[in-house]
């Protein structure tokens, strides 16, 4: 999926007033998602992303890659994920989650299923139901 497509997608899907929203809301979901995934995860997954939205991914991931030991580098739940996506896009933490689910929408129509399955099981569940719902409920048990 192209970067362009992606971000009109996310816009949809957010319900956001303009393409500099959407672009502010991925950007900012990305960003807190490498945040909390192990980093060659995070790695994994900024490969299959077009190089707008990696090069942010990739950013995170490579400041912990000499010591990644493959589990997650911070530990953190929905609120902290909420509140850090809303500082970085400048809304409020409804619309941050509302945008984080847009986004998440989005990198599951764009990844490989195994790569958004190993994202999916490396989140916690209260993060991971933003995951669309068939997809969300299959890891129900896992975390």
């Amino acid at each position: 999926m192209h970067h362009d497509e992606m971000i009109g997608k996310v816009q949809a899907l957010a319900r956001l007033p303009d393409r500099g929203s959407a672009e502010r809301a991925a950007q900012a979901v990305v960003t807190t998602l490498s945040e909390r995934l192990p980093s060659g995860l995070a790695r994994h997954v900024a490969a299959q992303l077009p190089p707008d939205m990696a090069a942010a991914m990739r950013q995170v991931a490579d400041v912990s890659g000499a010591y990644d030991s493959g589990t997650s580098r911070e530990r953190f739940g929905l609120t902290a994920f909420a509140g850090r996506i809303a500082d970085r896009a400048g809304t409020d933490e409804d619309m941050a989650l509302r945008e984080a689910a847009a986004v998440m929408e989005v990198l599951d129509a764009a990844l490989a299923p195994e790569l958004t399955e190993r994202m999916a099981t490396a989140l916690p569940a209260d993060i991971r139901e933003l995951l669309p719902v068939i997809r969300a409920s299959d890891y129900t048990g896992a975390g």
